[in-house]
């Protein structure tokens, strides 16, 4: 396991190294001067020269992206043109911010989509089957901004049960930020129970139509307790590299969500970076997203190697 584990860990440090490389290109080809964006269209072109040599984007490419990098080793994600401040405090406050969004949307969704998978598997071919298949596709080919304005017009505007804004303000309780983030989350759970559901219905299926499933049901024992023992464990096991995949979409691509209900995460920061053509948070922020991604998928294959005891962690790639 330990080996495995390292392999795994490297390959992500790898990943993590191209991404860092292509974030700091894709900046670099960006329309706009940092300088001109930060001093307005009235400044001089010497005034601008000189800001853009202070922020040291006149460098060579190599020079520039050794510093932001070494900096990124240090701690140091750079200083904001937009708020003339260091980036590190706005990455964290929002990344925390869609970690409580897509905690709630998880806790909702996973459960949910698992049940809906197992019971649709359990009844292949009946009503209960083509009614969670059809409701869980429907749900996954409507965009987040039009469920998120179905919500936000009818418990929001229409019914005023629930608050518009996702925002509870500095100093909320617990209980406050839970009402605010019910709506924006709705949009999240209609679009991720498909994707779970799916998964999770075709991963009982084959393990209701397997060998040891049949066996266990010719030595007498009761459906539920095959069920329980030999048919949830091994049926999941392909629907826990989704739900990792969509944890890490939860986190980090919640851009139209975010926007929508005014939230300060991760998602909308970028946003508004890429717009104020803020390098340094842009930067930090989609790096930021990627590590979410690879920290996700890291623990996906170490919990699918630890939950299948047929897989030899000696041969894995």
């Amino acid at each position: 396991m330990a080996t495995y584990i390292l392999k795994r860990l490297g390959l992500a440090l790898v990943t993590l190294w191209l991404l860092s490389v292509l974030v700091f290109l894709a900046c670099q080809v960006l329309p706009g001067d940092p300088g001109r964006a930060i001093l307005g269209n009235l400044a001089s072109p010497s005034a601008v020269a000189a800001l853009d040599h202070q922020l040291g984007v006149d460098r060579p490419l190599v020079e520039q992206y050794w510093t932001w990098v070494t900096g990124l080793l240090h701690g140091n994600f750079g200083t904001s043109t937009q708020f003339r401040a260091p980036v590190g405090p706005y990455i964290k406050a929002a990344l925390v911010n869609s970690i409580k969004l897509a905690a709630l949307a998880f806790v909702i969704v996973v459960p949910l989509g698992i049940v809906g998978g197992v019971v649709a598997a359990l009844n292949y071919g009946r009503a209960a089957d083509r009614i969670i298949s059809v409701a869980g596709l429907s749900a996954t080919t409507v965009p987040e901004f039009v469920s998120g304005i179905v919500v936000i017009v009818v418990f929001g505007v229409a019914l005023k049960v629930l608050p518009v804004s996702a925002s509870a303000g500095a100093g909320a309780s617990p209980a406050s930020q839970f009402q605010h983030l019910i709506l924006p989350a709705i949009p999240l759970v209609l679009i991720l129970f498909g994707y779970i559901a799916r998964m999770a219905r075709a991963g009982t299926i084959e393990a209701l139509n397997s060998d040891y499933a049949r066996t266990a049901t010719l030595k007498g024992l009761k459906r539920s307790v095959v069920i329980r023992r030999h048919i949830l464990r091994n049926s999941l096991l392909p629907t826990i590299t989704v739900i990792a995949t969509q944890l890490g979409y939860l986190i980090g691509g919640l851009v139209i969500v975010e926007t929508l209900f005014n939230y300060q995460g991760i998602g909308n920061l970028i946003f508004k970076a890429a717009n104020s053509k803020d390098f340094p948070m842009l930067a930090a922020g989609v790096l930021t997203i990627g590590i979410v991604y690879m920290v996700a998928t890291l623990i996906a294959d170490i919990l699918y190697t630890v939950l299948n005891p047929r897989l030899r962690l000696g041969g894995a790639e």
